[in-house]
């Protein structure tokens, strides 16, 4: 056994992430392209979420008044703040309402929540350089540490699952923003891995708040939290603050030891930009992902059920193993955090409505007896095919089908859809309603000159590419 202080070097795992960050250059089109559209989609989530006050009572300076020289701009408020409190802010806005990108894989997760990291310091950090006559941050660097942050936090959920351990996938948010951050304060090697010593060691959250019976609002701002803990961790690094280099793999005390089952954390293939190129959109629904596609389905048969609502004898849902381990929730939901982790309430609010919005979610909405008397009548099968398939890196779907079964012996036709409408295969089909989704998202807190100000800039990648991340940042400002 290798003692602690016979190891000359950190783990292999921070060594490799350093380096990437550092020194991979992101050649790949495609993967800019996408990070362009999950850039202005997140934004748009995060200020569709201004419409709800129970987000909004979380944002704002920690102590009323705090005044901040040079500091984060919130979008959508008039918030400046540190970076640290910036990026829970901005985190907490693109996470609230479960409608920003999704990763799936041995670990889920939702890369584009790096972004209420990146963007406050990327603000914070471009006003500094502005104030003392220096270069200020472009928007094209955003996208390069977005591309970066998804790739760390996607590349380590492929084989590594925290959900197996009852951790939550917020602990690859807090890693990847702990890492892309670093650098963009200024930080080398040492100071990369440094912070992100820090940040395996701080632990992570339980999954407690996500699942039945303790599903509540903190899921909505958990990742705000993990990127927040980024920027801190990474301040302090290149402060000179200390690091830990066998983090993980120290016998008896390090992460893997005490929190990983004394499995193995792996990278298993090299970082570069596969997982920004491959990530999901959530186009049509804001709903947890794994229930997509039985959105879809749902929606199809609409006009074929909603005038038999009271005859169907069954509805089956035929889907994958990490639907029913995440979101198959029989009795009674609690909130809109409860609800929209269902997927029998999700595919009865399609199958009621023909569509799914953020209110279907809320107390008013689920009070209508309907949605109960359908879940009651659903039953959830798995399909081998579909699991297989889901886990397969070339196919990567989110299978499920549905199918109504009426009190006559009559059935409708099994609507199966493998890849949602924000799936890599069906991108082009997808980029559209991107765009749809982001004005109508906009226009529900600005008005008509600013949105269109503001959209101008975001639908021109070259413009926004080029532009100063500080002035970006003001058209969205309130």
């Amino acid at each position: 056994m290798v003692k602690l202080e016979e190891k000359k070097t950190a783990d292999a795992v921070l060594e490799e992430i350093a380096d990437y960050v550092l020194t991979k250059e992101i050649t790949s089109d495609e993967a800019f392209s996408t990070a362009h559209y999950v850039l202005i989609d997140t934004l748009g989530c995060g200020i569709l979420a201004l419409n709800y006050p129970e987000c909004t009572k979380l944002l704002g300076p920690v102590v009323p008044g705090t005044v901040v020289p040079n500091g984060t701009r919130v979008p959508g408020t008039s918030h400046v703040l540190d970076p640290v409190d910036g990026a829970f802010n901005i985190g907490a806005m693109i996470r609230w309402l479960d409608y920003n990108d999704t990763w799936l894989a041995a670990e889920w997760g939702h890369p584009s929540d790096n972004l209420g990291g990146i963007l406050a310091v990327a603000d914070y950090v471009s006003q500094e350089r502005l104030s003392k006559g220096q270069e200020p941050v472009k928007i094209e660097e955003v996208l390069e540490m977005m591309i970066k942050a998804h790739e760390i936090q996607g590349t380590l959920a492929l084989e590594n699952s925290l959900n197996r351990v009852g951790l939550d996938h917020v602990l690859y948010v807090k890693v990847a923003t702990t890492a892309v951050v670093t650098k963009m304060l200024g930080g080398g090697r040492d100071e990369i891995i440094n912070a992100l010593s820090n940040a395996w060691i701080d632990n992570s959250s339980l999954r407690t708040y996500r699942h039945a019976p303790n599903a509540g609002s903190r899921k909505s701002w958990a990742a705000g939290d993990a990127t927040s803990r980024g920027v801190r961790l990474a301040m302090m690094a290149v402060n000179g603050e200390m690091g830990y280099a066998t983090a993980l793999s120290a016998p008896g005390w390090g992460f893997q030891d005490v929190l990983f089952n004394k499995q193995e954390l792996v990278l298993s293939q090299p970082l570069d930009s596969y997982v920004m190129e491959n990530v999901l959109f959530k186009v049509s629904f804001p709903a947890e992902f794994h229930a997509q596609t039985a959105a879809e389905a749902a929606v199809e048969l609409h006009p074929e059920v909603k005038d038999r609502l009271d005859e169907i004898d069954q509805i089956t849902i035929t889907t994958h193993e990490s639907a029913i381990r995440i979101i198959d929730k029989k009795g009674r939901l609690y909130n809109p955090a409860d609800r929209d982790h269902c997927i029998q309430y999700i595919t009865a609010i399609g199958l009621l409505k023909g569509g799914i919005i953020a209110e279907d979610y809320e107390d008013e909405a689920a009070a209508d007896p309907v949605i109960d008397e359908l879940r009651d009548k659903m039953v959830l099968l798995e399909n081998e095919a579909y699991t297989k398939d889901y886990l397969d890196p070339d196919k990567r779907s989110i299978a499920n089908a549905v199918q109504i079964h009426f009190k006559d012996g009559t059935s409708t036709e099994n609507v199966d859809c493998e890849y949602p409408l924000g799936h890599r295969f069906r991108r082009q089909e997808a980029m559209p309603q991107i765009r749809k989704k982001y004005v109508n998202n906009l226009s529900t807190n600005y008005a008509k000159k600013q949105l269109q100000d503001i959209t101008d800039v975001s639908f021109d990648y070259q413009t926004l590419a080029a532009m100063n991340v500080n002035e970006f940042v003001a058209l969205f400002v309130q």
